[in-house]
């Protein structure tokens, strides 16, 4: 890391954090639609509890470590203990403003006509009506925990939220302390209320807080408190890759149950709490002097208002955008014979993700097909991504799969499918050791009389039917034979990992993204030096790759016009004088959750264009199996143009990257554009005039 570092760039972890605070700004907007708010609230909650779980825990284990130096280079100049401490007041101040915003939505709801209300609330009926769904739903769930000094403190369950409880009774100098774990898993987070003249909903929490007295009835008590708290642990599974004897799945398997005991690395709890009651639960689930401790309201786990129920009306959500049919691709035609003659993109979730399951639903049933091997990374819960899989090995074809099992989050759904398919006979890899592999590619290999044809999908994002209705992302189909040769090259790597392939038209990590990549952008920098025309065009996810960041500059300060469209985490400064003059950044937060990955190089007017499962980031880089496939159909390579072109006319939901203030709206004279919304009435279009536009 170069010196200066922490002048040249955003530490990543800060960045995230910023990206976090627009979906917070999100929850602010009055433009959204009522419970769309309150549900931005829950992601914004759920986006920074897995960032203590990841991050945050990641930071710790470095503060640990004995060469710090290079640690202090890892972190882009900043020593752990200052970015831990920077981190923590970044996020008291947002835990401030979510307790604002809290208040002003619920304001907002009883407006219209739906109250949250507590158990000192409830009118007669409503407390009857309570106690009896206690006493049926919820009672059965409930175990109380009796703290006692010379006992052992229970063992706390990462994310559920607990009611720490202190029974006070008249004459006795010692109260009972004790914890209940709030059971949301079985019922939900918000109970509804009989209707009278309004909608009334309940946190689960103040239900168990009404029926407190039933369930401590053999500690008679004249006065009880209840404050919730949470905890998040250290999500980072402990991987003994030294015993040779376990396989890859006997590893998964004990890294998750060790998961459950991770250590402390936050608590969440209601400030209102007593200051000796507090100090008492820290200590014995023992949180050391570097954890986050983050007072907040009576509420934690906002991410459950993801799921808040709308028991208003329609106004209060989102106007349904049902997904739209390819205009090449309909019900009669085979999608093989179609694909055969041109490569067809699909965007997500503006068209349907049918056409994955539907291209994989005719492989499974065409005579001539003889294989299918697809990388997986995340699936839906009931995926029928896998249910076609099963479906063409049950017609004889050979089904390869390489399963991802350390997907974080994602490893014991994973498990569930790879036990699934090899009881049907497929034949499942659980990825490359010392290697993700995050790529998205399927390669189908058919005969048809004259020899073999192949025919490829590769995405930016997972195949998971689930997440393709909020995820943008693109999936190309193609029977191109420059890149399908280049795909089954991936599944031999895959397959001997100690083999490395080459590819000239594929990008693929860990060998060959990053010199692809610098290749092109140094061939924007000959042409901005010759006086030509030089563009980089660029949207991902992330940018936290100091090394990809320096080119950037070196780029821009040649002359070469760098526009970047991030989500997420962005460790370059745009416009600074002398360094940085020539890049431009936008961010899009809005309904949908903007994923798919676009690398566009000028290449003064013959453009280069690349999408892909890699963001520009060091892990995707050097560390796992990433594929970028080079777009060659120009009718392709203009509509996606058209996409980035319409995103960066954005002046509704944009944000500029810039400055003091990160997260300022974007401000454009002229009509207002809201990208996803216009993004959806272009592939209308596309729809109307054929794909004509």
């Amino acid at each position: 890391m170069m010196r200066g570092a922490r002048e040249r760039f955003v530490n990543r972890d800060l960045s995230w954090l910023h990206f976090n605070a627009r979906v917070l700004q999100e929850a602010q907007d009055k433009r959204n639609p009522l419970i769309e708010r309150v549900r931005f609230l829950g992601i914004f909650s759920n986006n920074l509890d897995e960032f203590f779980r990841v991050r945050y825990a990641s930071i710790q284990r470095l503060d640990k470590l004995s060469n710090q130096k290079k640690v202090i280079e890892q972190l882009g100049g900043w020593t752990p203990q200052d970015l831990m401490q920077a981190i923590q007041d970044a996020v008291h101040l947002q835990n401030s403003q979510v307790e604002k915003i809290y208040e002003d939505l619920m304001v907002a709801l009883e407006a219209e006509g739906i109250a949250l209300i507590t158990e000192e609330q409830l009118t007669k009926g409503q407390e009857e009506f309570v106690r009896k769904y206690y006493i049926e739903k919820i009672s059965p769930s409930v175990f109380t925990m009796i703290l006692r000094d010379n006992a052992a403190f229970p063992e706390l369950n990462d994310g559920s939220i607990y009611l720490a409880i202190q029974l006070h009774s008249e004459g006795k100098t010692k109260m009972v302390q004790s914890l209940i774990e709030v059971p949301t898993d079985l019922h939900g987070r918000f109970v509804a209320l009989p209707k009278y003249g309004k909608n009334y909903l309940m946190y689960l929490d103040d239900v168990l807080r009404y029926n407190l007295r039933y369930a401590y009835f053999i500690f008679p008590a004249d006065k009880i408190e209840a404050h919730a708290f949470k905890i998040s642990r250290d999500a980072e599974l402990d991987m003994d890759h030294h015993d040779v004897s376990k396989t890859m799945l006997d590893r998964i398997r004990r890294g998750l149950e060790d998961r459950l005991a991770g250590d402390p690395v936050r608590m969440a709890y209601d400030a209102d709490m007593p200051a000796s009651f507090l100090t008492e639960l820290v200590q014995r689930i023992g949180f050391e002097d570097t954890d986050a401790l983050n007072p907040g309201g009576r509420y934690h786990n906002k991410r459950d208002l993801m799921r808040f129920p709308n028991v208003g009306g329609p106004h209060l959500e989102h106007p349904q955008l049902p997904p739209i049919m390819h205009p090449e691709l309909d019900l009669e035609r085979s999608l093989l014979q179609v694909i055969r003659q041109k490569d067809i993109l699909i965007y997500t979730p503006y068209h349907t993700f049918s056409y994955v399951i539907r291209f994989l639903r005719e492989s499974a049933m065409d005579p001539h097909v003889e294989s299918i091997s697809i990388t997986l990374y995340r699936l839906a819960s009931q995926s029928r991504i896998i249910s076609a899989l099963i479906n063409a090995a049950k017609n004889g074809k050979k089904v390869q799969v390489v399963i991802e099992l350390q997907a974080r989050f994602d490893e014991q759904n994973n498990i569930h499918y790879l036990e699934k398919m090899r009881k049907e006979g497929i034949e499942v890899q659980t990825g490359v050791e010392g290697l993700k592999v995050h790529s998205k590619i399927i390669s189908v290999v058919r005969q048809n009389g004259k020899g073999r044809e192949l025919f490829s999908v590769i995405g930016t994002g997972n195949f998971h039917e689930e997440t393709a209705k909020v995820y943008t992302d693109y999936f190309l189909f193609t029977a191109d034979k420059r890149i399908n040769k280049e795909v089954q090259k991936v599944f031999q790597f895959l397959a001997e990992p100690y083999r490395v392939q080459k590819y000239k038209h594929l990008l693929v990590s860990p060998h060959f993204t990053r010199k692809g990549l610098l290749r092109c952008i140094d061939q924007e920098i000959a042409h901005a030096k010759a006086g030509k025309k030089a563009e980089i065009w660029m949207k991902f996810n992330s940018l936290s790759s100091y090394d990809m960041g320096q080119k950037l500059y070196e780029a821009s300060q040649a002359g070469v016009m760098i526009k970047l469209i991030v989500r997420g985490v962005c460790c370059v400064k745009p416009g600074v004088k002398g360094l940085s003059e020539n890049i431009h950044i936008i961010s899009v937060v809005d309904r949908f959750l903007e994923h798919n990955r676009v690398y566009a190089f000028s290449n003064d007017g013959n453009w280069h264009m690349y999408v892909a499962s890699f963001d520009l980031m060091s892990r995707n880089l050097d560390l796992r199996v990433e594929v970028g496939t080079p777009i060659y159909c120009t009718q392709v390579q203009r509509q996606i143009l058209d996409h980035l072109d319409c995103i960066w006319k954005d002046n509704v939901k944009a944000r500029v990257l810039q400055g003091e203030d990160p997260n300022a709206y974007r401000k454009i004279p002229g009509r207002k554009v809201r990208s996803q919304v216009e993004l959806y009435q272009y592939v209308q279009q596309q729809l109307k005039f054929g794909g004509r536009i």
